[in-house]
């Protein structure tokens, strides 16, 4: 190696390292964990609006659905899709009774959403969520998207019980 080579290495500034992609920013191909679980982001549905994303998770042949959103905190939740039916979005009640559980609605919200991967929704589009809350803490998610509903049940996910393990 030549003097003038060990100088110019000497007086380049090396690269900054890379910053470690947050939850939010996880896409199709990243691993992460949740509650002990290692997961494969195999889609990803966006709101921009409301800082908002949908990763479908994948273990094995079972499918997950972590919602997060950042707020003043960010929010997790790891929903399980379940089987339900309701006819028109200008319909969904305020209380949803399902299994002997009631379901109390929180939060109602609409917007366009973009997607990445595989979702349950094949294309961008206006997206309508309800979210649903029961008195022992149990979630509901019922979304509206291409004329058709997606009900998903699940649980609040500490922040603590998530991290990234791969990006790509």
């Amino acid at each position: 190696m030549s003097v003038w080579k060990r100088i110019k290495g000497i007086l380049t500034k090396p690269e900054p390292p890379q910053a470690e992609k947050t939850m939010l920013q996880l896409a199709p191909g990243d691993i992460c964990e949740v509650s002990l679980v290692t997961y494969e982001v195999v889609g990803r549905v966006q709101n921009r609006a409301r800082n908002a994303v949908v990763l479908t998770l994948q273990d094995g042949t079972a499918f997950r659905y972590l919602h997060i959103e950042e707020r003043e905190l960010t929010r997790y939740a790891l929903y399980t899709p379940i089987d339900g039916r309701l006819d028109a979005p200008d319909e969904v009640p305020t209380l949803l009774d399902l299994d002997g559980r009631a379901y109390h609605l929180e939060e109602e919200y609409g917007g366009m959403v973009s997607t990445a991967g595989r979702t349950p929704y094949g294309q961008a589009g206006e997206q309508l969520v309800w979210q649903y809350q029961s008195d022992d803490n149990m979630l509901l998610r019922v979304e509206w998207q291409d004329r058709r509903f997606t009900l998903y049940e699940g649980e609040s996910i500490l922040p603590a019980d998530i991290k990234v393990i791969r990006s790509s």
